[in-house]
């Protein structure tokens, strides 16, 4: 009894232990929890940033997920014979949204557009090894590269 009340084992002393237990128990359950593909992309996520969307080359798909309040934006620069030169991207969500994104510009770099489209979700959630409550984040970033191609195909519509 004696060692317990002693100044060393004080809950006072105690809680400023907390914080830095939580920080190891947060990492040990994200790195259990989520793929090192997920972890790679959502720590060193490739092209994120923005385009010029008044550009006529720059196409911008826009979408997001009521359900959990994701939101992503992805633009792709293309060539005039429908290569995507750039791919950038902004994303508001979680680790596995922001992965989606950065893998699927990673992927539609040197593209023709119409190659771009037939991406599917499942073959980002594969590559991510997303678990099946996290499929939509996939499909986030499938529906932004359709989005985009829409978005210049209009825009050249428009011009023509």
């Amino acid at each position: 009894y004696r060692n317990l009340t002693s100044r060393r084992h004080r809950p006072s002393n105690m809680l400023r232990l907390v914080p830095s237990a939580r920080a190891v128990l947060t990492r040990a359950v994200t790195q259990r929890s989520y793929h090192k593909n997920v972890v790679d992309h959502y720590e060193s996520p490739k092209n994120v940033g923005s385009l010029d969307k008044n550009a006529d080359n720059v196409g911008t798909g826009l979408v997001g997920a009521p359900a959990c309040g994701d939101v992503m934006k992805l633009q792709i620069k293309v060539s005039d014979d429908g290569t995507i030169e750039e791919a950038v991207f902004k994303t508001f969500g979680c680790g596995s949204a922001i992965a989606s994104s950065s893998v699927a510009t990673e992927w539609v770099k040197g593209m023709k557009i119409d190659e771009a489209t037939k991406i599917k979700n499942t073959e980002i959630a594969n590559h991510l090894n997303l678990p099946p409550v996290k499929l939509h984040c996939s499909m986030l970033a499938e529906d932004a590269i359709k989005a985009a191609v829409l978005d210049l195909k209009k825009k050249r519509e428009a011009k023509a």
